[in-house]
């Protein structure tokens, strides 16, 4: 019983993230697996499920006369206790002997530009998803405390492996882009230079491995390790492609999986082997995590084209006719990304509309010309209007998967 509630209220905070989540990223509308509509619960019940030394859940459900109805859920707010130990511990585990790589590698640790922290939050989630029947278990047992103290310990370095590997992609990232800006503020690269941001960036990448290899489990370090070859093997896909690679729908998702996807859908296959969840359940864990990525990167790529700098904390494409027009010393990343022949989903979808865009983009966006037509193609087809269909439809494939934990 504690687990059927429990686990209602964490696949609803995993929708929630797809259709609420802080503003700019708040395009993917009431996406449910079965239909728009509000599911209904049948009782009014306060209560909270500790594990010793941390908060782990919290939530209340209402009854509203003969028609009940769940109130909206904020996902971060359920793991808020757990993000903040984890922020202080990531701090922690990137201090270096050398001042000024312990500057470099705490740079997006730091308070204020830790980010939306989505992917620990979605690891969390999970971990308090796939638990519940151990906790039951446990709590007839004499030892029960100290087992799941430790399950959720462990879960918890799977978030901060992540959120480290995560964080070293975004500096390798900003490098191979030029970028200018990350999360609001200069990016590392700009700050410190680009050999610093790569050695940050390493530095990162072996705090992760010192930390899952602590975890003395083979499998998940297998699945970890595949990521990081699915981000090299995804940056050299988006700077090696052929003219008709980047014109490719295929291409670019199986690359999307590469960079974005396989390190959520692996993570979250992590804390289900952990949790000594059964082959189908890690997969159905997989199967979310590859979905809610997918949607994820799909609709940044729309709010490329219709957020701003100032929302999303990056250079945007939509400033890209200003940052030409006003001759920028540095142009925003995005533009410098789209000028060496990258192409998302919004445009790859308005080219199956409009064929002769694919002239523009065989011509390169460093010209304003060029930028302006494929931009007026863009605005004439339904490119943004069917990223975001497509990004409902992994959405829901993502709710489909975590309908089936039983």
């Amino acid at each position: 019983m504690v687990f059927s509630r429990i686990l209602r209220i964490t696949r609803n905070s995993s929708c929630w993230f797809l259709s609420h989540r802080p503003s700019p990223y708040g395009l993917l509308l009431s996406i449910n697996s079965h239909s728009s509509t509000p599911k209904v619960f049948n009782c009014r019940e306060t209560y909270s499920w500790t594990v010793p030394s941390f908060h782990v859940f919290k939530h209340q459900i209402h009854h509203q006369s003969s028609s009940l109805v769940e109130e909206q859920l904020d996902p971060f707010s359920l793991v808020a206790d757990e993000l903040s130990l984890l922020a202080n511990r990531l701090r922690s585990m990137v201090i270096a002997e050398v001042p000024k790589l312990s500057s470099a590698a705490e740079y997006f640790f730091k308070m204020g530009v830790q980010g939306k922290r989505f992917r620990p939050t979605v690891l969390l989630l999970m971990a308090t998803a796939l638990n519940v029947r151990i906790l039951e278990t446990a709590i007839a047992s004499s030892v029960g405390d100290s087992l799941t103290t430790e399950l959720r310990e462990r879960q918890q370095s799977i978030a901060e492996i992540t959120e480290m590997i995560h964080v070293a992609s975004l500096l390798h990232d900003d490098v191979l882009d030029d970028a200018d800006t990350r999360r609001g503020i200069g990016s590392l690269n700009l700050v410190m230079g680009n050999k610093v941001s790569v050695l940050a960036g390493d530095f990162l990448l072996s705090r992760a491995c010192v930390a899952l290899a602590s975890l003395k489990n083979t499998e998940v370090v297998s699945l970890l390790a595949t990521v990081l070859e699915h981000l090299v093997t995804g940056e050299t896909m988006q700077m090696t492609s052929t003219s008709e690679q980047r014109c490719s729908m295929e291409y670019y998702m199986q690359k999307t999986y590469y960079k974005t996807a396989s390190l959520i859908s692996n993570s979250c296959k992590a804390i289900a082997l952990l949790a000594g969840q059964t082959t189908e359940v890690a997969m159905l864990a997989f199967e979310y995590g590859k979905n809610l990525g997918l949607a994820y990167q799909l609709i940044d790529d729309v709010l490329d084209f219709t957020g701003t700098s100032a929302s999303l904390g990056k250079g945007s494409l939509s400033d890209i006719r200003h940052v030409i027009i006003r001759a920028a010393d540095v142009p925003s990343a995005n533009f410098l990304a789209y000028a060496s022949g990258i192409v998302t989903a919004p445009i790859l979808f308005a080219m199956e509309e409009f064929p002769q865009l694919r002239s523009a983009i065989d011509r390169g966006f460093d010209k304003p010309e060029n930028i302006d037509a494929a931009l007026d193609y863009l605005g004439k087809s339904r490119g943004i209007q069917r990223t975001r269909e497509l990004a409902a439809k992994h959405a829901n494939l993502a709710a489909t998967a975590i309908n089936s934990f039983t």
